[in-house]
């Protein structure tokens, strides 16, 4: 009764943090709204049926029961879990999980110890009236020990493939290892590759700052241009070594050169407008433009040869309101899955394309944002559409690397306290080989800033915030971000 009674006011005195807990937990993140209710409720009916001797047998087979569960539960947490939670509030807190389950065996000993005192008590020591507490013990026992199992497995696949907008934290996935003042916050990050990293400068848009992974040794290089006229407007820069490239799609050009020198020469130019653009490889590039019929966002892939060829596939983008804001978003090339990605701004979609602009499928965000929350004014005295009311931004910024997609969120999850969300970013990961959500992990801000780009390589984590550029190691149970050897088909279940 004591333990019970405790326990139950323990979880009800700091509802919250109970809520958020379970939320995290491996086993019941899916039904953390009603357990969380569930458990203190069960813990104080138990509590009064073992006050009254007429229902202290039901009481003591229901404490065995619930034991029998908590036991269960420990045991999958610590052998098949894909990380170690944290563990109860109050006294129990001070346990570690090891620790917590000698403590729960002794507690289904005790109850099991006053089961039979009160069968011999209550019914008589003739063997024929022990009979239904022998049947019903293993009943309870297994039926207990299915229940969780149930469980574990049903939360397990709504989270990873029918979440309910619940995000997984393991314990201490990134280790910050190095951090430097860059003094200016208008860097991004133009390319990681070969132990160095790549930034470009939105405010001198030809500079390219090159640091090594370490932070310890950096150099600059001015991008000089054979053809000094192009009136560019907006420059974009991508770094792929042995090549870099200089994007403009208002121009429109791309110029490409080697890392050696810094002097770019002239692709193409005039052919296509574009507002994104990634290298697929030094002669093919995918793009985002718009539709010049239907006045909407499409995809294209541009081949540059002997010719230029562009193809389109107006059919990628799918429109939700006016086929231009709403499908605004981030265009990323996978190098080692060969896939395009598509990761929309404001609806929890993106979009796994192959070089040939194939889909190949949808994935989805864990948010529930399905249909863009945007407002759309047309002013006809310019011609032009604008956004009249700030948007729902769902999907801030992402990566990719080998078989996962990296997303900066945008909406705070359930169970997840709002302190976290003004001091910290939020990365979720997502799985391509089992399309599926994977687990998330928090940047935390740098002197009250934000992160405001990030990029990840195998395990490395670099992320720009404030003035700052910072590195991480990414290191927890089920993340190999290389291994991707397999035929591309096999390797994310097309």
């Amino acid at each position: 009764m004591l333990l019970f009674v405790y326990a139950a006011v323990s979880k009800l005195l700091d509802f919250e943090n109970f809520q958020v807990q379970l939320g995290q937990s491996p086993l019941l993140s899916a039904f953390a709204s009603w357990v969380s209710w569930a458990v203190p409720i069960i813990e104080l009916l138990i509590s009064l049926l073992l006050i009254f001797p007429k229902y202290r047998l039901i009481g003591f087979f229901s404490a065995f029961s619930l034991m029998i569960l908590f036991t269960t539960y420990i045991i999958i947490i610590l052998n098949f879990s894909s990380f170690v939670p944290c563990s109860c509030g109050g006294i129990l807190e001070k346990m570690n999980w090891t620790q917590h389950l000698i403590f729960n065996i002794v507690f289904v000993l005790l109850a099991l110890v006053g089961i039979l005192i009160l069968g011999q008590n209550e019914i008589t020591a003739q063997v024929k009236k022990w009979k239904p507490i022998f049947i019903a013990l293993p009943i309870v026992f297994v039926c207990s020990v299915a229940v969780v199992i149930l469980l574990f497995i049903v939360s397990e696949d709504i989270i990873h493939h029918r979440n309910n907008f619940i995000r997984r934290f393991p314990h201490h996935p990134i280790l910050k290892t190095h951090e430097k003042d860059i003094q200016f916050n208008s860097y991004y990050i133009a390319g990681i590759a070969d132990g160095k990293i790549y930034l470009g400068n939105i405010t001198a848009p030809l500079n390219i700052l090159v640091l090594d992974t370490s932070l310890q040794h950096q150099e600059r290089f001015v991008i000089q241009l054979k053809n000094e006229n192009i009136a560019f407007r907006r420059i974009a820069l991508k770094v792929k070594p042995p090549y870099f490239y200089v994007f403009d799609g208002t121009v429109p050009t791309i110029l490409s050169g080697s890392i050696k020198d810094w002097k770019a020469s002239q692709l193409m130019k005039g052919k296509a407008y574009f507002s994104l653009s990634e290298p697929i490889n030094s002669k093919t590039f995918v793009f985002r433009a718009v539709s010049s019929t239907m006045h909407n966002s499409i995809l294209g892939l541009l081949r540059i040869s002997d010719t230029i060829q562009v193809r389109l596939a107006p059919h990628l983008l799918q429109k939700q309101i006016d086929g231009l804001f709403d499908t605004d978003g981030m265009l990323l090339y996978n190098e080692q899955l060969q896939k395009v990605i598509y990761t929309y701004y404001y609806r929890n979609q993106y979009l796994v394309i192959d070089t040939n602009l194939k889909l190949n499928y949808i994935g989805h965000t864990i948010d529930t944002t399905s249909r863009a929350r945007i407002k759309v004014a047309y002013i006809h005295s310019r011609n032009q559409s604008k956004l009249s009311a700030p948007p729902l931004l769902v999907n801030k910024g992402t990566s990719t690397y080998g078989n996962y997609l990296f997303v900066n969120a945008g909406l705070m999850g359930l169970y997840e306290p709002e302190e976290m969300w003004r001091t910290a970013s939020i990365i979720d990961v997502y799985d391509f080989r089992h399309k599926r959500y994977d687990f998330s992990f928090y940047i935390n801000n740098e002197e009250q800033h934000k992160m405001e780009h990030f990029q990840v390589v195998d395990n490395l984590v670099v992320a720009l915030i404030g003035h700052k550029i910072v590195t991480y190691r990414l290191y927890t149970k089920g993340f190999h971000p290389a291994n991707f050897k397999s035929k591309m088909g096999d390797t994310i279940g097309l």
